[in-house]
């Protein structure tokens, strides 16, 4: 039997956070200082509780004219979606393609252990498969 490659083959290890509590323009002087364009949200015990993107700040704070000093990271939290180191790269696969997300967190015992997105995806999967992921991220179909 050949070895299948599995989430935690796939993410990148570590995960820079953002704890709920967190303004947006820390948000965001984080992500700069990152170089991400997505924080995961974590709570006061570190369990994680949706994540932001910078997309999230730009369209639900700033372009309905907030503050981004005064919305938190938890008011803009979103998508649960995750999976576990454990899981084949065909089901975190279809977590974003179902969820049409481009970043998808890999949790272990509720903590964030890394994440995988489409920079990773484009080192581990041949291109043709890598093509037909980003069409059904972008289409949804």
């Amino acid at each position: 039997m050949g070895y299948e490659k599995n989430a935690r083959d796939l993410m990148s290890p570590g995960a820079r956070t953002i704890e709920g509590h967190e303004t947006l323009d820390r948000a965001a002087q984080l992500m700069r200082e990152e170089g991400v364009g997505a924080l995961p949200i974590v709570g006061p015990s570190g369990r994680y509780e949706g994540i932001l993107t910078d997309r999230d700040i730009v369209l639900k704070c700033v372009a309905e004219g907030h503050d981004p000093a005064k919305v938190t990271a938890s008011d803009l939290a979103g998508g649960l979606w995750s999976c576990p180191p454990t899981a084949t790269v065909q089901q975190a696969l279809e977590i974003m393609e179902e969820h049409r997300i481009r970043r998808l967190p890999v949790i272990d015992d509720n903590k964030i252990i890394g994440m995988i997105s489409e920079a990773d995806l484009a080192k581990h999967l041949p291109d043709t498969e890598l093509a037909e992921f980003v069409h059904r991220i972008y289409t949804g179909t």
